[in-house]
């Protein structure tokens, strides 16, 4: 049942001829065509503008490790444990 047999096919070609009509087919063809067009340029188009903007950002990180900026650093004290939160354990009576 997974795989459509030729008679299947023919059925569902009967079926979008009965439901479009034959005059109707080849404008609905024509128009597929052309939207698969529009989305593969579409797609190409936003391909290379991706390409365009990693190489921008690989040329800006070379730049940036180029010309590092220099960075202060500061000592951090870690708080100091408090004992309400801790039970040790106590020895048995």
């Amino acid at each position: 049942m997974g795989s459509l047999s030729p008679w299947h096919w023919a059925i569902l070609a009967v079926v979008v001829i009965l439901l479009f009509g034959a005059k109707k087919l080849p404008d609905a063809a024509r128009s597929l065509g052309k939207s698969m067009r529009i989305f593969k340029s579409e797609l190409r188009e936003m391909q290379s503008e991706n390409k365009t903007e990693t190489s921008a950002r690989g040329a800006q990180s070379e730049s940036s490790a180029a010309n590092p900026t220099p960075v202060q650093s500061q000592r951090v004290d870690p708080p100091a444990p408090s004992e309400q939160g801790h039970s040790e354990a106590r020895p048995a009576s």
